[in-house]
């Protein structure tokens, strides 16, 4: 039975990918962690030992803590948390729980390298419209929440790629790019191990929008309409990510939790 001071992994995987999603924080021993390098979609490692030197990173945030089993480690960080004044619990039966209920991991290996401070740093052409928004999303979302965004003309993204350690996307020749029919989201969603059947639904309507095969989804009009829209308001491109964060919020959660909902307006009048 969950206690007041955990989470189970049932309600956690609720929460993944949403913008109420605590932070989690896999503070695993090393050698639990190279026995299977996969992370939690959106957690971080961060020693058990070291609370303090990364006490400042979490301050003011909700935190879940995530260990091999959910004991000791997990629980212990969890109070040292709590008695700095964090909103800090435990995934109960830590990452093994996770797995045994069939929920998505990362592979590390997908991850490229981090800063200085411990954020992935991506980089793509200016003016994003479609699969330039809905990348970012993914990866604040599910992957890294302190996840850096480069907007360079399209002739210099990759040698800012090379010059500032950054791993560029949606560009010819690059990893993370389109692939046959597929857009660059369709790949992020398969290499990052997140296909659930949300992301799956969500990535053909992207794919749609993106590509101009808009009858792939009756939602890809709606989408293509709206990013540019966006594109057209705001002439700052981050300004622009952080207004599409949130319509990729909405169009998840519809993905998620609304397919079967119908709406209409109620008549009041009265048939004879």
């Amino acid at each position: 039975m969950t206690s007041l001071l955990e989470i189970s992994s049932e309600k956690l995987y609720r929460l993944v990918g949403t913008p109420s999603c605590p932070m989690l924080v896999d503070v695993r021993t090393n050698e639990d962690f190279d026995a299977d390098p996969r992370l939690i979609p959106g957690s971080i490692r961060r020693g058990h030992s070291d609370v303090q030197e990364w006490l400042n990173h979490v301050a003011g945030h909700a935190v879940i803590v995530i260990c091999q089993r959910g004991r000791k480690l997990s629980h212990g960080v969890a109070a040292l948390l709590r008695q700095a004044g964090v909103d800090a619990n435990v995934l109960e039966g830590g990452i093994e729980a996770w797995l045994a209920s069939g929920f998505p991991v990362i592979p590390v290996s997908k991850l490229p390298a981090r800063d200085s401070a411990g954020r992935t740093v991506w980089v793509t052409r200016a003016r994003p419209k479609i699969d330039r928004i809905a990348c970012p999303w993914l990866i604040k979302r599910f992957v890294d929440r302190d996840a850096l965004f480069l907007f360079v003309p399209p002739a210099d993204v990759v040698e800012v790629a090379e010059r500032f350690n950054a791993a560029p996307y949606d560009i010819e020749g690059v990893f993370w790019s389109h692939r046959d029919e597929r857009c660059t989201f369709d790949v992020m969603v398969e290499e990052f191990g997140l296909s659930s059947e949300p992301l799956l639904r969500l990535a053909t309507i992207v794919r749609g929008a993106d590509t101009a095969r808009l009858d792939l989804a009756p939602e890809a009009p709606g989408l293509l309409a709206a990013s540019l829209g966006l594109s057209r308001m705001f002439a700052d491109d981050h300004e622009q990510l952080n207004a599409g964060v949130g319509l990729y919020d909405a169009f998840y959660r519809w993905s998620r939790d609304a397919t079967d909902e119908k709406h209409n307006w109620p008549s009041t009048k009265r048939t004879v």
